[in-house]
Parts: structure tokens; sequence; C-alpha cells
């Protein structure tokens, strides 16, 4: 098994360092584009809903996450409550809008992590990171210490400082972001989010820099890589041929992506006219079209 980047920096002394830029955002909060400026080491609450410690909803092995990241063990996942995006569809909408879960120090998210590793998983997924950063780093630096070997996933929504994703340069081995949108008009009205193609496209070039294509070991287990999912939307809401074009020519042809029909009108979409039914086979075979049309041919 590769070894993951983060143990370099474990034994530079820079993982600490980067446990402390982060920790230090906290005080105004601008991790993620909202840049709600709270002071969240005094535990003030901005749009996340999160003050200083995360809060944990769940963690298991997980059979249902993408091949790659699956493999025999699974994906050893870890859920937060909130999110930094609140989709009126969400998916989880009892984990992100409904705050399920319970307050975490460091050294509890720690043990989780190590806990889960024992259980043969391949991978330590992170599912909405992007407000817990902090807190994710903290743990990590305790969990290292406790033999923590295995590479880390970046499971977002795609709605991401590229400063703070610039912090986690050498941290994550895996980014997988969702790309929800192109049209930020449907970001703006299904998230509260004017400038969502804007953020999604730089975090996800950052990404794309750091770890470059989806590598796999001899077994096919993801090792160190990009993987980008997108969610059909009913009527072409999510834009899917816009999205597939720019990963295929501003990221790269061998992007892997996860073109994803499970939607559901989930939380307040069922009382959406435009997102209150599933998606029909015909869209999701000319999403599927649109990917391979771009020149993606590592489909999920």
């Amino acid at each position: 098994m590769a070894t993951p980047a983060y143990i370099a920096l474990h034994e530079s002394g820079d993982l600490a360092d980067r446990v402390a830029r982060a920790v230090t955002r906290l005080k105004s909060c601008r991790l993620c584009p909202r840049n709600c400026e709270v002071n969240r080491l005094e535990d003030e609450k901005g749009f996340c809903r999160t003050g200083r410690n995360a809060i944990l909803t769940s963690f298991h092995q997980h059979f249902g996450e993408e091949r790659p990241l699956v493999g025999r063990g699974g994906s050893g996942t870890i859920f937060f409550a909130s999110c930094n995006m609140l989709c009126s569809f969400c998916q989880n909408f009892e984990i992100s809008h409904g705050m399920q879960g319970r307050e975490v120090t460091a050294q509890q998210l720690a043990a989780v992590m190590v806990n889960l590793a024992g259980t043969g998983a391949h991978n330590i997924n992170f599912v909405t990171p992007s407000h817990v950063v902090p807190q994710i780093l903290e743990a990590l630096l305790i969990a290292v210490e406790h033999g923590l070997r295995l590479p880390l996933v970046y499971n977002t929504g795609g709605y991401d400082s590229v400063d703070t994703i610039r912090l986690l340069d050498g941290v994550f081995d895996i980014y997988m972001p969702d790309f929800k949108f192109w049209d930020n008009k449907w970001a703006e009205r299904f998230c509260q989010i004017p400038d969502y193609r804007e953020r999604v496209t730089e975090a996800v070039t950052e990404m794309h820099r750091q770890v470059g294509d989806l590598a796999t070991d001899e077994n096919g287990v993801a090792t160190r890589g990009l993987l980008v999912r997108h969610l059909v939307m009913p009527a072409g809401i999510a834009g899917t041929p816009n999205v597939m074009k720019f990963l295929a020519g501003n990221i790269s042809a061998e992007t892997y992506v996860n073109v994803m029909a499970q939607y559901r009108p989930r939380g307040t979409a069922a009382t959406d006219a435009d997102i209150d039914r599933t998606i029909s086979s015909s869209e999701f075979r000319a999403a599927a079209q649109a990917a391979r049309d771009a020149g993606l041919t590592r489909l999920d």
C-alpha cells in the first residue's frame, strides 16, 4: 500500500503547522466562500451552524461508494452534520439540515478514524468536510500518532474556498467533489449560492493540480487522485453537457466521473415544480452520453 502524503508532512513537522494555521482561521471564519467571519473559537455559529467542535452524525464501513473507494474492505466514511451548501433537495436532508449527531473533540474524532482503519477499510472518507477542516486536521495529527496510515478522501459538495484547499495540499490523497450546477441561477435558487460555478471550477482545478488523475493499485482500489460526482437532475437543471466539457477540456480527459442517477425530491424539493420528480431513464442516458461526447471515458 502506498504511503499517504500526510505521513511526510507529519514527519517534517509541517502537519502540526497546518493544524495551527487552520485553527486560527476559525477566529473569523472564512473556511468556505460563505465568509461568515464569525468567531467559531468562541462557539459562534454562521451559515453552517457549527461552532468550535465538529458534529459527528455517524461512521461506518461503506460499500455503496464508488468502486475504486470500496474495493473489498469498503470506504471508512465519517458523516458530519450540517453543510456549507444546504441544498433544498439534499439527498441526506436529515443529516445536513436536521443537524443529527453529537459534538466531538479532536481526540474522539481521531479515535473514530483509527477505529475505521481497524475494520479493514481502504480509506477514511470525510463526508461534507468543508466547514470542519480545522477539526479534521486536529484529529488527524492525533490519529497519525496512533498508527493511522490510510489515504484520506475529501468528499465535498464542491463549494470550497481555494485557499482552504491549498492548505490541504499534501494532506488529502483523494479529492471527491460534487459538480452540482453549471448555471449559477439554479445554485442561487436551491442553495442560496450566487457564485457556485466560479468557486467549484477553481476548487476542482486546484484539487487536480495537487493529486492528478485517479490512480489505483493492482486491485483497482484508489490510492490518489481526483474523482468527480455529478448528480443528474430533472429538466437538465444540472447543466450536464457544460460540466462534462469543462472537466474534459479544463481538467483532464482522464477525469474519473460518477454520473449519478439517484436524484430523489428530498427536503423541500417536493414543493418545487422544477425538481419535484425523479429523473427519467432518457434524461440519464442523455447525461451519460454528454460525458462520452465530451471525451470522458472513465465513468462510474
